[in-house]
């Protein structure tokens, strides 16, 4: 009888200890498409994040990292968020506009003409009205990340105007957005998934791709890629996400120790980011590849007007108008 107590004792006790210790911890499965390196935006986002909820609540979280398509595409992890089998994510603005058209702002050509600009614009109530837009999509957004300025590689020519762009087949990410504004530009715009991206640059299927400055260094794309052209034709914000239904399961403490994480990591990798840029620059060309700036913006510029025009209402148009008004100050 006795031992038959304390075996309902100890049963009792372990029970107790394995309790406190899944209270006491958070598992978050993170997950982002690019590589792991230590010059990818995306995975210092993560890492940053990672590291500032550790700060904001020592213990609490237990942060498990899966880059390179490790959980799928964009597309499959935004998905795992809105279900609750992917707890948190470093997603591609033009791919969360697939969840909220609000996100198509950022992907307007030629909008911003700084990354301080385009901050300002985001950590203000035109970003917060973005963000906002996700929570009836089963996704909390905390934060715009930066991966910088899109611009063109290629393998044919440099892009100094309009008409170097004529009939080049460059990959787009697949957003009718970028679609339209390439086609309007005077390329031949092909849709794919990251994941294909390299290959088919490789093998010629595509002549070259609109990039990131960071992610052409990070994954490689100085072997497969003569040319970059600074176009700088739009700003990448990567959504810094979390399911819904994760961040609804934490404590108040909790949830705000996550927002406050995700602010001062966004806060540091941006400027880590920045850090990084000239010296990627650097390294790109060494590593072979020529690098040129555009001759004039407003020649681009005046090719894609009707498109804002055209995404005014996907997008919002007190929001467009919000935005547009700021840009001009």
């Amino acid at each position: 009888m006795r031992f038959h107590h304390q075996l309902l004792i100890g049963a009792t006790t372990a029970a107790l200890l394995a309790t406190s210790v899944a209270g006491a911890q958070t598992t978050l499965r993170l997950g982002w498409t690019t590589s792991d390196s230590e010059t990818d935006p995306y995975a210092i986002a993560a890492r940053y994040f990672a590291e500032e909820l550790e700060n904001e609540a020592p213990g609490e979280f237990d942060v498990r990292f899966f880059p390179s398509n490790e959980l799928g595409d964009e597309s499959e992890m935004l998905q795992g968020m809105q279900l609750g089998t992917l707890d948190a994510g470093v997603i591609t603005g033009t791919q969360i506009a697939t969840v909220s058209s609000a996100f198509q702002l950022n992907d307007l050509p030629f909008l911003y003409a700084s990354n301080e600009q385009a901050q300002r614009v985001l950590d203000g109530e035109v970003g917060q009205t973005m963000l906002a837009s996700l929570e009836s999509e089963g996704i909390v957004g905390l934060g715009f990340a930066e991966a910088g300025f899109r611009h063109t590689i290629n393998n044919e020519r440099p892009i100094h105007t309009p008409e170097d762009m004529e009939g080049l087949r460059l990959r787009v990410q697949p957003s009718d957005l970028f679609i339209d504004s390439f086609r309007a530009i005077g390329a031949n715009p092909v849709p794919m998934a990251w994941s294909d991206v390299f290959t088919a640059v490789q093998q010629g299927t595509v002549e070259g791709l609109e990039i990131p400055l960071a992610v052409i260094h990070a994954n490689n794309y100085p072997d497969v890629t003569e040319y970059l052209s600074l176009t700088a034709h739009s700003y990448n914000a990567l959504g810094l996400l979390v399911s819904k239904q994760t961040f609804d399961q934490l404590s108040e403490a909790n949830q705000e120790a996550m927002r406050a994480a995700a602010r001062t990591a966004i806060e540091r990798q941006r400027e880590q980011v920045a850090a990084n840029n000239d010296e990627i620059a650097r390294s790109i060309e060494e590593a072979g590849m020529e690098i040129n700036e555009i001759d004039n913006v407003e020649a681009f510029r005046s090719r894609v007007e009707g498109v804002y025009e055209e995404y005014r209402e996907a997008i919002g148009s007190d929001l467009l108008d919000m935005a547009l008004e700021q840009v001009s100050e």
